[in-house]
């Protein structure tokens, strides 16, 4: 079976995707436990890598449509989809955290159904929703957990 075919992801990508999810997880967490003084800056790195990982995001769909045949009228959609999780990211990180954590949210979930939409129209391995799904529920999860800190702790 081809590769790109496969219904489970590599152990690889699997392996690498967890430990992308360490920064959000431990930022999240880190913010119950970090002394006040310190909270701000946690905030600021995990809201940052936030950002950074939606930049990754968008290169692999820009990676994705510079697959597709040239004749396809998938690509230049998927061209455009790749430099909008990258903006949103830039965007929230000038916004206020009540305002950016949601921000984030909704880069992460429509991210996750442009993925879906890649995969529905062979512009992305079948496999690539069984990798996405579990990281974006930490991802957002993580993201919930660190603005329920805020808003309590606050």
């Amino acid at each position: 079976m081809h590769p790109f075919n496969a219904i489970r992801p590599p152990r690889l990508a699997v392996g690498l995707g967890m430990v992308g999810m360490i920064p959000f997880v431990t930022g999240a967490l880190g913010l119950w436990v970090t002394p006040e003084v310190w909270r701000e800056r946690v905030m600021e790195e995990l809201l940052g890598y936030a950002a950074v990982i939606l930049a990754f995001m968008g290169a692999i769909h820009w990676g994705l449509a510079m697959r597709a045949e040239e004749s396809s009228e998938k690509a230049p959609f998927q061209l455009g989809l790749s430099v909008i999780p990258p903006l949103l990211g830039w965007v929230a990180l000038s916004l206020p955290i009540g305002l950016a954590i949601p921000v984030f949210f909704f880069a992460y979930a429509a991210l996750y159904y442009a993925d879906i939409w890649a995969v529905n129209h062979g512009l992305a391995p079948v496999w690539y929703p069984a990798l996405r799904k579990p990281l974006s529920i930490v991802v957002i999860l993580s993201l919930l957990v660190a603005w329920a800190a805020t808003l309590i702790t606050h």
